[in-house]
């Protein structure tokens, strides 16, 4: 008897902490190997703390990739598989792939059989692949988020098994069945579109509030095409502008159109490969400049960007559009089943970009395109509206509501 009083108190403990994780919703995120799986997820993660800071949160990916540094970073725990991506063309080396996407599928039974999830939800990639199969195989209810307007391998075989699908763009091909489709938009962080235009951006990076200004990205690390374009492109817009000295400083370099003259002055983020040739061509021309190999945070640059030219990776059109800025896309031709080119297309279609082939990118079609839009100030106003109304800010908050929403019917 005395031993048994001596344990009550730690077995009454112990069931109201079994009682506690019972009632605690627990989700687990999975999906990485690149910035552009990761970054989507952890913008989840973050829109359901915003909810619910007691929802218990856990990541399962790579053991060796990004979101093992980047998660603990970002304050959730973290678990790894071993994982690795199918070579595109079949060879001997799809062996030892095998093998470990069959660990990762065995940890991720392991993993999931303790956490015992009411939701798992997978950002695309192949790190996601194991956990979101082991987790229907389990009975866990599984959700996708799709970057991209062409969903990714990876997705488009687990689509069957999902309870939900939310997708950044409309499907341009039927990759997911309807009945679980919300087209959501990519979440996003919320300070992209949070950040104000104020004076104080343009004095930190010594722009001027008077000049357009022209958002030149390659994404973190560059894109050399884009860079080599811009490079070529500055003797073309030094013959195009007109440069009255006597006004240098307040009016820069200019080009007259039928609508007038504009001002103009660039930002690029390069990658750190270009960044001196990038800058010296600026330079070289007397074009109004701010170069850099990576911004960060990047919202201050997105608060004063009227025009884009960049990439059409999910990400960056999710970005673009949220922030309402017409675009100048030079989609990446390698990507994996074109989804850049459909990407940008998506958003061409409305009418709030326009989209250079890079097979076909000439300086003269880029200058072209470039003044058209910032000297037309009816038609700039039109892609800028209708950005924004494709641009959906609010994504990680939807999905996360979503989310839970799935969790509470496969409760009840």
């Amino acid at each position: 008897m005395e031993n048994k009083k001596n344990h009550q108190p730690q077995d009454e403990t112990t069931s109201e902490k079994n009682r506690e994780k019972k009632n605690r919703i627990r989700i687990v995120l999975a999906g990485g190997g690149t910035g552009g799986h990761i970054y989507p997820a952890i913008g989840i993660a973050q829109a359901l703390h915003r909810i619910d800071t007691h929802i218990d949160i856990v990541f399962i990916g790579g053991g060796n990739r990004i979101e093992a540094s980047v998660v603990p970073q970002q304050g959730f725990r973290f678990l790894p598989i071993s994982v690795e991506g199918f070579p595109r063309r079949v060879t001997w080396k799809w062996f030892p792939v095998i093998f470990r996407v069959f660990q990762g599928l065995l940890k991720s039974f392991k993993y999931l059989k303790e956490l015992q999830p009411d939701v798992v939800i997978g950002t695309g990639g192949y790190v996601s692949g194991p956990v979101l199969y082991a987790a229907s195989l389990l009975g866990i209810p599984i959700a996708i988020q799709e970057q991209n307007a062409t969903p990714g391998l990876t997705n488009r075989i687990l689509a069957r098994r999902a309870k939900a699908a939310f997708l950044a763009l409309p499907q341009e091909t039927k990759g997911f069945p309807n009945h679980i489709v919300q087209v959501t938009g990519n979440p996003i962080r919320p300070n992209i579109t949070k950040f104000p235009r104020r004076q104080e951006t343009y004095e930190k990076y010594g722009l001027s509030e008077t000049k357009k200004t022209v958002f030149v990205l390659g994404g973190s690390q560059g894109a050399q095409a884009v860079n080599k374009v811009m490079i070529d492109a500055c003797p073309l817009i030094a013959q195009l502008i007109r440069c009255d000295n006597s006004q240098e400083n307040t009016n820069g370099p200019q080009y007259k159109s039928d609508g007038g003259s504009i001002s103009i002055q660039i930002v690029h983020q390069t990658g750190k490969k270009d960044i001196d040739k990038v800058r010296e061509a600026y330079q070289k021309h007397a074009i109004p400049c701010l170069v850099q190999s990576f911004f960060d945070p990047i919202e201050e640059i997105y608060s004063i960007a009227d025009l884009m030219i960049c990439r059409a990776g999910g990400m960056t059109v999710s970005e673009v559009t949220a922030c309402g800025i017409p675009a100048i896309f030079i989609p990446l031709p390698a990507a994996v089943g074109n989804d850049q080119v459909q990407n940008a297309k998506t958003v061409a279609d409305v009418r709030a970009a326009v989209v250079i082939r890079q097979e076909n990118i000439t300086p003269e079609k880029l200058v072209k395109q470039l003044f058209r839009i910032l000297s037309d100030d009816t038609l700039y106003k039109e892609m800028k509206i209708s950005s924004s109304n494709l641009g959906k800010p609010f994504a990680s908050d939807t999905i996360a509501e979503s989310i839970l929403q799935l969790a509470a019917d496969d409760i009840t």
